[in-house]
C-alpha cells in the first residue's frame, strides 16, 4: 500500500494545478492569471526549444546571415579560394618547368651532362614520339581522311628538314683554336685565341637566355636558336647584351676578354647544343 501511495503522489505532482498572478502592486488588483502544471509547463518548454533550434537552422542555412557567423565562409571568397587553387597549381607546374630548363643552362654553364641525362633524354624523346595503336576498325573514310593527311604531313616534314638543313652558323671570333671539342675530357666547345676587345657575334638569330657574371667562367651568355640549338660564349670581357635580348646573326652581342678563374688566357669558349646534346662548333664554323 505504501509503495501505491508513492506512485500516486510521483504522478500527482506533474498534474498538480498552479496558478501564475499578476497584481497590481498598490491596489492588489488581479491583472493576469495563468493556470499551471509541471506537466504543460514542460511540454511548452520542449516544444519552445525545438522551434528555435529549427529557426535557427534555417536561418543559417537559408539566408546571408550566415556569412557573420564564425566558420562560414562567403561564397565568392570560396570561388576566389578555388580559383586561387587552380592558378597556383598552374604556377608551380610552369615553376618546375622552368626549374627544368634553367638546371639545363647551370650544366651547360658548368659543361656537365652526365651519362644519366644522356639516357633520361633519350628515354622522354622516345615516350614522346612513340604510337600505341592496336585494335583499330579502319573504314573507307578513314583511309582517305588518313592518305591525305599522310601527304600533307609528307610535304610539311620535308620542307621543315630543307629549312633546318639550310640553317648556317655565323663564326662568333676568328683566330687560332688552342683547345679542341673533346668528350672524353668534358670540354664540349672550342677555345679560340684572339686579341682582348675583338668583338664576340651572335652565331644566328636568336633570344638571350642568360647573361650574367660566373666566378668560373667569367662573363657568360646563351643563345637560344631555332630547332632547338643554343650556343654559349664564356670568358667575355665584357657583355653587350642582356637576358631576353633579340640578336641577329653577326651582331655582336661581347668583347673577347679573360674573365673567370678557368681561363688561361685571353681566348673565347666557344659551345653548341642541339636538343641537350654537344656538337663539335668545328663541324659547322671556320674560325681561321
Amino acid at each position: 500500500m505504501a509503495k501505491k501511495k508513492k506512485v500516486r503522489n510521483k504522478k500527482s505532482k506533474w498534474t498538480h494545478h498552479y496558478r501564475m498572478v499578476v497584481l497590481n502592486d498598490d491596489t492588489f488588483e488581479e491583472r493576469f492569471s495563468l493556470k499551471l502544471t509541471r506537466l504543460n509547463v514542460f511540454v511548452v518548454t520542449v516544444i519552445s526549444a525545438i522551434l528555435l533550434i529549427g529557426l535557427t537552422t534555417a536561418i543559417i542555412a537559408f539566408t546571408p546571415i550566415r556569412e557573420y557567423i564564425p566558420g562560414y565562409a562567403n561564397m565568392s571568397i570560396r570561388r576566389d579560394t578555388i580559383e586561387l587553387a587552380k592558378r597556383a597549381d598552374s604556377l608551380e607546374i610552369a615553376i618546375r618547368s622552368n626549374d627544368q630548363f634553367y638546371g639545363r643552362i647551370k650544366m651547360l654553364l658548368n659543361g656537365d651532362i652526365t651519362t644519366e641525362e644522356y639516357e633520361r633524354i633519350d628515354s622522354i624523346a622516345k615516350v614522346e614520339t612513340s604510337t600505341d595503336i592496336t585494335d583499330i576498325k579502319l573504314i573507307k573514310e578513314d583511309s582517305l581522311l588518313r592518305e591525305e593527311v599522310a601527304q600533307a604531313d609528307r610535304y610539311s616534314v620535308i620542307a621543315g628538314a630543307k629549312a633546318k638543313t639550310n640553317f648556317v652558323f655565323f663564326p662568333p671570333v676568328k683566330g687560332t683554336i688552342s683547345s679542341n671539342y673533346d668528350t672524353e675530357v668534358k670540354h664540349y666547345a672550342v677555345d679560340v685565341v684572339t686579341t682582348i676587345g675583338t668583338p664576340i657575334k651572335a652565331a644566328a638569330d636568336g633570344t638571350v637566355v642568360f647573361a650574367s657574371w660566373s666566378s668560373e667562367t667569367g662573363y657568360t651568355m646563351l643563345i637560344e636558336h631555332p630547332y632547338g640549338l643554343i650556343t654559349v660564349y664564356k670568358h667575355a670581357g665584357n657583355l653587350l647584351k642582356e637576358q631576353n635580348d633579340q640578336v641577329l646573326a653577326g651582331e655582336v652581342i661581347a668583347t673577347v676578354g679573360n674573365t673567370g678563374e678557368l681561363t688561361t688566357g685571353p681566348h673565347l669558349h666557344f659551345e653548341i647544343w642541339s636538343d641537350g646534346y654537344p656538337l663539335d662548333p668545328t663541324n659547322f664554323i671556320n674560325f681561321e
